[in-house]
C-alpha cells in the first residue's frame, strides 16, 4: 500500500491511482485463487505448482536401507525450474506482507516522528528491512542449528554435491523466500511511487542479492550460504535497530547502539571471508572436477570456485571500503565543525597584511602598470564585497 494516509474520496476502478492503493488486496485476491484451486481434483495439480514445494526427491527406498519408516525419513528437495513457478506465488505474498507492515506497523510509528521526505524514505526502507533481517536471521540460524553446520563445518563441504543438492524442506524453503521477496522489490517501486534517486539505489541492492542468493542455489552451494547469510542479516538487523532509534531520536540508545554495530560489521565481514576461504579454498579443492557435470549438479570446478570465493571476498572488501569511507567522511565533517572560526580582529590583521605584500608586489612593477594594477585589484575587491 502506499505510504501515507489515503484519500477519502476513492479513485476510479481500475485507474492508477486506484492499483496503488488497493495493491494489497488485489494481490490476496490472486493469491486465494491459487489456494482456492488446491481444493478441487483438476485444479489441484497446477495450483500446487505455485503454493508447494516442488522437486521431492526423497525415496522410500532410502528409507528401508536405514531400517525405518518413510513417514520418519526427512523429504528432501532439489532444484528445479519449476521452482519459478513457486517464486511467483510468494512474491505475491511478499508484496502483501511488505503492504501490511507498512500500514498496520511503519506508518503508524511514521505518524509519531516528524520527518523530511528523504528521512521518510529511509525511515520506510528500515522499517521494512528491519522486520526482514530478523526473520531471516533467525530462520537460517534455526536450519544451521538442525543441520548442526555449526558444530561440523566440514559439513559445508563434505559430499559435494549430492548431499548438497538435495535439501531439506525448510532450506529449500527459505531460499525461495529469499529470492521472493528481493524480486517483490522492483513491483514496489511502483506501488509506493518511488523516486529515481531510491530506485536506483535499491535496485543494485536487489540484484547483489538475486545473484548471491540464486547463484548459491543453482550452483548448490547452499550450506556455505546459508551461514553466510545468517551472519549477515544478523548485522543487518542491529544496523536497521540503530537507524530507526536515530530517527525516532532516541539518542541514548542510538549512539552505543551505532558503536556495536561498527564493531559487529567488521567481525561478520571478517566471518564471511573465512567461511568462503574454508569452503572454496580448502574444502571444495579435494573433490574438485574437470568439467561441470549438470545431470549430477556439480559444478566444483576450478573456474567456478575461483571465481565464487573471489566474488564473495570482493564483496565483503566493498563492503568493508564503503563502511570505511562513511566513517572518514564523518570524522572530516566533524573536525570541520569542530575547527574555530577567525575572530575580526584576526580576519583585520589578515587582510592587512594581504593588502601590504599586495602594494610591495605593486611596488615592483613599473610604474605605468602600477597605477592599473592597482586598479584591477581595487574593482576585484568591489565585486566580492558586493557578492
Amino acid at each position: 500500500m502506499a505510504t501515507g494516509r489515503k484519500s477519502t474520496k476513492s479513485p476510479p476502478i481500475f485507474s492508477q491511482e486506484f492499483i496503488m492503493q488497493n495493491h494489497a488486496d488485489i494481490m490476496s485476491c490472486v493469491a486465494m485463487l491459487f489456494v482456492a484451486g488446491l481444493m478441487f481434483q483438476v485444479t489441484s495439480p497446477l495450483a500446487s505448482m505455485f503454493v508447494v514445494l516442488q522437486n521431492n526427491v526423497s525415496s522410500p527406498l532410502a528409507a528401508e536401507k536405514l531400517g525405518q519408516q518413510p513417514q520418519d525419513v526427512p523429504w528432501l528437495y532439489a532444484p528445479s525450474f519449476r521452482d519459478l513457478a513457486t517464486i511467483f506465488f510468494y512474491t505475491i505474498i511478499c508484496i502483501i506482507a511488505h503492504a501490511v507492515i507498512q500500514e498496520y506497523g511503519v506508518d503508524k510509528l511514521q505518524r509519531k516522528v516528524h520527518l523530511s521526505k528523504t528521512k521518510t524514505a529511509k525511515f520506510n526502507e528500515s522499517g521494512q528491512l528491519v522486520i526482514f533481517a530478523l526473520f531471516s536471521a533467525v530462520f537460517a540460524g534455526y536450519v544451521i542449528s538442525q543441520e548442526e553446520y555449526l558444530t561440523n563445518i566440514p559439513l559445508l563441504w563434505q559430499d559435494y554435491p549430492s548431499a548438497h543438492r538435495a535439501m531439506p524442506f525448510l532450506m529449500k524453503f527459505f531460499y525461495i523466500l529469499q529470492i521472493a521477496y528481493w524480486l517483490h522489490t522492483f513491483p514496489e517501486f511502483y506501488f509506493q511511487k518511488a523516486k529515481k534517486e531510491e530506485i536506483r539505489s535499491r535496485t543494485i541492492t536487489a540484484i547483489m542479492y538475486l545473484v548471491f542468493i540464486g547463484g548459491a542455489y543453482v550452483l548448490n552451494f547452499t550450506r556455505v550460504a546459508l551461514c553466510i547469510l545468517a551472519l549477515h542479516y544478523a548485522a543487518e538487523f542491529v544496523f536497521h535497530v540503530c537507524r530507526l532509534a536515530h530517527f525516532a531520536e532516541k539518542k541514548a540508545f542510538a549512539a552505543p547502539a551505532f558503536k556495536f554495530w561498527n564493531v559487529l560489521f567488521v567481525f561478520v565481514r571478517l566471518g564471511c571471508a573465512c567461511l568462503a576461504v574454508l569452503t572454496f579454498w580448502y574444502g571444495l579443492r579435494t573433490s574438485e572436477v574437470p568439467s561441470v557435470d549438470l545431470v549430477a549438479g556439480n559444478f566444483n570446478t576450478t573456474f567456478i570456485r575461483l571465481n565464487c570465493l573471489l566474488t564473495i571476498c570482493g564483496l565483503q572488501a566493498w563492503l568493508m571500503w564503503n563502511f570505511i569511507n562513511f566513517h572518514l567522511r564523518r570524522v572530516r565533517e566533524r573536525s570541520a565543525q569542530l575547527k574555530p572560526r577567525p575572530s575580526n580582529q584576526t580576519r583585520a590583521a589578515m587582510n592587512k597584511r594581504k593588502a601590504k605584500k599586495l602594494e610591495h608586489e605593486v611596488r615592483n612593477l613599473p610604474e605605468a602598470d602600477q597605477e592599473t594594477t592597482r586598479a584591477l585589484h581595487s574593482r576585484s575587491s568591489t565585486d566580492k564585497k558586493r557578492d
